[in-house]
């Protein structure tokens, strides 16, 4: 178990590096540079919205490749859509930009963007679904958590060779070609990837299916279409909180506030970092308690902790912003532990991949799409604090508390002792 959740770790944490390192990049240095003849503001939105194209694409990625993993194994659904995802970012770093072939640059990035994404939405499906179905039943959320300490370690990853770059090269260095490097860099990741791919052994859950869907998606639609919807709904929050700490307040804190940087990268680093290292812990709890519980907790925190999270960043002083992420992220962390425990354990194994799947990537279309070009938008209308954007948030908490709320809980009920032998 330890080696294939490593494996599963190891290869998530490449792919949402692919993933990160455009929000980065969206957040510094995407806008000015294939945005030229937008105003800063529309080439912020610009860039955010190609960032978005990524979750628009990852529902349709985890259509295709659940389709793969619940008619052919989770095993290849893991090796393709690292490839791909790797592939597409390679090539983002080898896009010219607007000032060299004109429109046809964000063209290009918009395309990329999306093959990112369609790579990203079986990633998931396939990394958790193989750790979820070797580990035992008493075990399911702690060694299903390996996988979601993947995105912790793939941001900080991104943003340690972001934050690098930024401070060995100039303002006019990183904008001409150090912004590429980071992109450049995962072709090498994703080669080890595939090597440590390359001996996992198929899921025994998939193996025992006598009868494999032949459709799975029409299946999912057809007998659970209100599973995936509270789901979808359910994990928006998340989404949201996540990508207003990493992407969002990057560029409110640059461009607003006037941060440096690199301090606003290493207090969001800072509070990834503490998320990452929790999220094993928060999932035993989930082993003990139940995956609901966890998750309306989470939720309720997220709720009552989002007016608080602007106000803090608004100060633009370091230890206040490093609070007020960090108090995001353990709401965060207390709800997604558990998910890759939670979300399979909802569907049956014959369409587990499509349906816990695009589930989980719809949530991100709705909390981790919009929430940066929202944010941006509603700042605009604000003054120094963006209460706004604490409004929507606060909004988006609720809803996602309704949609945990009306689904049930599976954590697995330990078995009763054997009754004494009598007579």
């Amino acid at each position: 178990m330890l080696r294939l959740a490593s494996a599963s770790l190891a290869g998530t944490a490449i792919e949402f590096y692919d993933f990160f390192v455009y929000g980065t990049a969206a957040a510094l240095v995407l806008g000015p540079l294939f945005f030229p003849t937008f105003s800063p503001l529309a080439g912020t939105l610009a860039a955010f919205a190609t960032f978005g194209v990524g979750f628009v694409a990852r529902p349709l990625g985890s259509v295709l490749f659940g389709h793969i993993g619940d008619r052919h194994g989770r095993r290849p659904v893991l090796v393709a859509s690292l490839l791909l995802t790797g592939a597409s970012t390679v090539a983002v770093g080898c896009v010219p930009t607007y000032g060299t072939i004109g429109v046809a640059a964000p063209l290009l990035l918009l395309a990329l963007r999306f093959l990112q994404g369609l790579g990203l939405g079986g990633e998931w499906g396939g990394a958790v679904l193989l750790t979820v179905e070797h580990a035992p039943a008493g075990r399911r959320a702690l060694w299903s958590s390996f996988p979601q300490v993947g995105p912790a370690v793939g941001f900080l990853l991104a943003n340690g060779v972001v934050l690098a770059l930024s401070a060995t090269l100039s303002e006019a260095q990183f904008a001409a070609w150090g912004w590429r490097v980071p992109f450049w860099a995962a072709g090498v990741l994703a080669l080890v990837g595939l090597w440590l791919r390359s001996s996992l052994a198929e899921s025994p859950r998939f193996l025992e299916v006598a009868d494999h869907a032949r459709v799975p998606l029409a299946e999912v639609v057809r007998d659970h279409w209100r599973l995936v919807l509270l789901t979808a709904g359910a994990l928006s929050i998340g989404y949201a909180v996540f990508y207003t700490v990493t992407t969002w307040s990057l560029s409110y804190g640059t461009e607003r506030l006037g941060v440096d940087r690199g301090v606003l990268l290493v207090c969001i680093m800072g509070a990834v970092l503490v998320k990452g290292a929790l999220t094993p812990l928060v999932a035993m709890l989930g082993d003990r308690y139940g995956r609901r519980p966890l998750c309306l907790v989470g939720c309720t925190a997220a709720a009552l902790w989002m007016f608080p999270l602007v106000a803090l960043l608004a100060t633009g002083e370091p230890l206040l912003m490093f609070a007020g992420f960090l108090g995001a992220m353990l709401a965060f962390i207390t709800m997604f532990a558990v998910i890759a425990a939670y979300l399979p354990e909802l569907y049956e194994p014959r369409v587990r991949c499509t349906g816990a799947a695009v589930g989980y990537n719809l949530g991100g279309v709705l909390g981790g799409a919009l929430t940066p070009i929202v944010a941006t938008a509603l700042v605009e209308q604000s003054g120094r604090v963006p209460w706004s954007v604490g409004a929507y948030l606060t909004g988006l908490a609720l809803l996602s508390l309704g949609c945990f709320a009306l689904l049930p809980e599976t954590r697995p009920v330990p078995a009763m002792a054997a009754e004494p032998a009598t007579g």
